[in-house]
């Protein structure tokens, strides 16, 4: 029996010919004989050697099943040399291996040859492989997006190469955020925001009616929501052979620097301070929103003791043959990197003291605007502009560099010194550009924070206005401490409040 294998990738199929049907017809003109099996794998990369045809055709030889094996190309077995080899190997152990596209003699010199075409087949692969990559990092550079990332909320327009903001996913997004940054007593932290959109059996990205937590945590982080997408920002070089390996030896995705990641703007759905308060809340959202405990806390999550550091969890506890709630610093755990210095405070009051803080400033609404107004009164475009201006003269001498090395390598009337000295002094300048654009953004970044300080309280004052002091229900009054509040230190004799 002979068998004939044939392999294409789908880059292969349309870039250079390699159709299934051709290789077939190739490969039973060579065969010459109707005792013919095939091996078709479909679709497959060459990259890798676990392929369900090739698996088969592997064990038929074993068997003696097989006792001739044809091949369009040395390449169609494998793009790697060592595997190539090794399957040949395999194969005329039992087998002969007869290719279309040439034949190699049993000698030094044909074995050298045959070994020549598996290192250009796998050099022509990287180099594939390469010029796809930079392919898409110019695409990328030149704002498009090489291909559909699926974020929910938007739509992928293949014409334009651009995402496209889709309404409906789009409004559940803008709700997500809003149930994360906003009191509303309904939904706790990002478990109950997926609990929430699956009872309400609102669709993902794929269809499914069950939202999981991690869906909605990495919705909350996505900045393309704000208007940014980023291309080139994951190494996943490698990934593709997880399929085929042991789960202690599977490849990670790793993000690489910074400094390599191509921004390309994308139509926003949720304004920056709304997405900036966001992620001040995912960073504290483990121990803001733990587990329910059998007795109710209001300041879960919040209280930290100012003399050891640790946090203080609320426990149901026997103080002086009476059973109350307390708040205390001790660790139990295992790993825990202080054990606390034992500090406890009866939780009603501290409570009481909270809650009569927080009361106090929602009932001024008309400092807090006043205040607001101030803030908005001091930004204006100036910092905007500025930062602007900065990164406009940072690019301009990196330009002066260009041309200077340009100059000297056309060989014109410079000297070496001339240049060195005239790249020193452009670096010179561009190092203290960057330093102002880092004080100017620190700046700007700070009047960020105020004004998002002032919107969160309006907020507040807004929910809790509506709702009334009478009406808030205890999930009412710890919504609006958790969405002011971001710390409540402890000490002997005071508290501090450290809001948003």
């Amino acid at each position: 029996m002979i068998g004939i294998y044939v392999r294409v990738s789908t880059d292969e199929q349309a870039k250079r010919g390699y159709s299934i049907r051709d290789q077939i017809e190739k490969c039973r003109a060579k065969a010459d004989s109707d005792e013919i099996m095939e091996y078709v794998d479909d679709g497959c990369s060459g990259e890798f050697l676990d392929r369900p045809a090739l698996n088969r055709l592997r064990e038929d030889v074993k068997k003696g099943l097989i006792h001739k094996v044809i091949c369009y190309d040395p390449d169609r077995l494998s793009r790697k040399l060592m595997n190539q080899l090794m399957i040949t190997e395999e194969i005329e152990k039992r087998a002969e291996l007869i290719f279309v596209n040439g034949e190699y003699a049993k000698t030094p010199e044909g074995m050298l040859f045959y070994q020549m075409r598996g290192a250009i087949a796998e050099f022509e692969k990287a180099k594939i492989t390469e010029r796809m990559s930079n392919g898409r990092r110019q695409k990328a550079k030149q704002g498009k997006i090489v291909k559909d990332p699926k974020i929910y909320g938007y739509r992928y327009n293949k014409e334009t190469c651009r995402l496209e903001i889709y309404e409906p996913e789009a409004k559940v997004v803008r709700l997500i955020f809003d149930l994360f940054t906003r009191p509303n007593g309904r939904v706790k932290g990002i478990n109950g925001i997926a609990h929430y959109l699956t009872d309400q059996k609102i669709p993902t990205k794929k269809g499914k009616h069950v939202w999981h937590r991690q869906v909605v945590r990495q919705i909350l982080r996505n900045e393309a929501y704000i208007g940014r997408f980023y291309h080139n920002r994951w190494n996943t070089e490698g990934i593709l052979q997880n399929k085929h390996l042991p789960d202690e030896e599977k490849i990670a995705v790793k993000e690489r620097p910074r400094e390599e990641w191509i921004e390309i703007p994308c139509p926003a759905i949720i304004d920056g301070m709304t997405f900036s308060h966001a992620q001040k809340l995912l960073q504290e959202s483990r121990r803001r929103w733990a587990k329910q405990s059998k007795h109710n806390y209001l300041l879960s999550g919040l209280p930290r003791c100012g003399k050891c550091g640790n946090t203080m969890t609320g426990v149901y506890v026997k103080n002086w043959a009476k059973y109350e709630r307390m708040y205390i610093d001790r660790k139990n755990t295992a790993g825990a990197k202080h054990p606390g210095c034992g500090r406890r405070v009866k939780a009603e009051g501290l409570e009481k003291e909270v809650w009569e803080r927080i009361r106090n400033w929602l009932n001024h609404p008309a400092e807090i605007a006043a205040a607001g107004e101030s803030e908005m009164i001091k930004q204006s475009s100036f910092e905007e502009e500025e930062i602007e201006r900065i990164r406009s003269e940072i690019e301009k001498t990196k330009e002066g560099r260009k041309r200077l090395l340009k100059l000297f390598a056309d060989g014109l009337d410079i000297s070496e010194t001339e240049i060195r000295e005239s790249l020193e002094e452009l670096k010179e300048r561009e190092e203290e550009l960057e330093k102002r654009l880092r004080e100017w953004e620190a700046v700007k970044k700070q009047e960020e924070n105020q004004l998002l300080s002032q919107r969160i309280y309006q907020d507040a004052v807004h929910f809790y206005l509506n709702k009334g002091e009478n009406e808030l229900t205890f999930e009412d009054k710890r919504s609006l401490i958790r969405m002011v509040v971001r710390e409540i230190i402890v000490f002997e004799d005071h508290i501090e409040i450290k809001t948003f």
